[in-house]
């Protein structure tokens, strides 16, 4: 029995290696691994065909990142006049921001035929942001605010990750701090401060 001990703690030892190499196998990034199917861009966008024409708008640029600044921000806020809007600051280094995006993916594809919902990419780079769209694709474009400038003009919070709510006359009715765990609480703000 002495001989054979250090025979099974090793086949123990071995046996937990292949099992703990097997279930991350193909796992990236070390991420934990989920059930959910991946977010289907495509699949979103037939969904939300035939929306009205400042909100088809949107989604014909789903997740693209749309420079311009902050003319180009106001000018799309001005088109989007008469219809709720739901705007998220967001940068690919947060990680928050990361863990929320499946959430906006879920709600922008079920309400965006009635409220537009718009990205800002604040306080990063370029490609780092495109990379993360290309990660997490969303059913509407992201504004790059690198300096945040359309972030300060829309009096959004410094941190990460922030979401306005504006109603359809253009006026911001709540900044929503942190990020949201599920697609039930975002909806509850959409409903509770854009009656929507």
């Amino acid at each position: 029995m002495k001989r054979a001990l250090p025979w099974i703690v090793g086949v123990v030892i071995l046996t937990g290696v292949l099992v703990v190499g097997l279930s991350q196998a193909g796992n990236k990034g070390g991420e934990p691994a989920t059930s959910e199917a991946p977010f289907d861009l495509q699949a979103a966008k037939q969904e939300l065909a035939g929306s009205p024409a400042p909100l088809a708008a949107l989604h014909a640029q789903s997740a693209e990142l749309l420079g311009g600044g902050r003319s180009a921000f106001q000018k799309r806020l001005a088109q989007l006049r008469g219809h709720p809007v739901v705007i998220n600051k967001w940068a690919s280094w947060c990680n928050p921001c990361r863990a929320e995006f499946p959430v906006f993916q879920q709600l922008a594809t079920e309400r965006g035929r009635e409220i537009a919902f718009l990205g800002l990419n604040a306080g990063d780079s370029t490609q780092p942001a495109r990379k993360f769209l290309d990660q997490y694709p969303v059913p509407f474009p992201s504004y790059e605010d690198p300096d945040e400038e359309i972030a300060r003009d829309i009096k959004a919070p410094a941190n990460y990750p922030i979401t306005l709510f504006v109603d359809k006359h253009g006026k911001t009715a709540f900044i929503h701090q942190g990020g949201y765990t599920s697609k039930q609480q975002l909806a509850d703000d959409v409903q509770r401060y854009l009656g929507a």
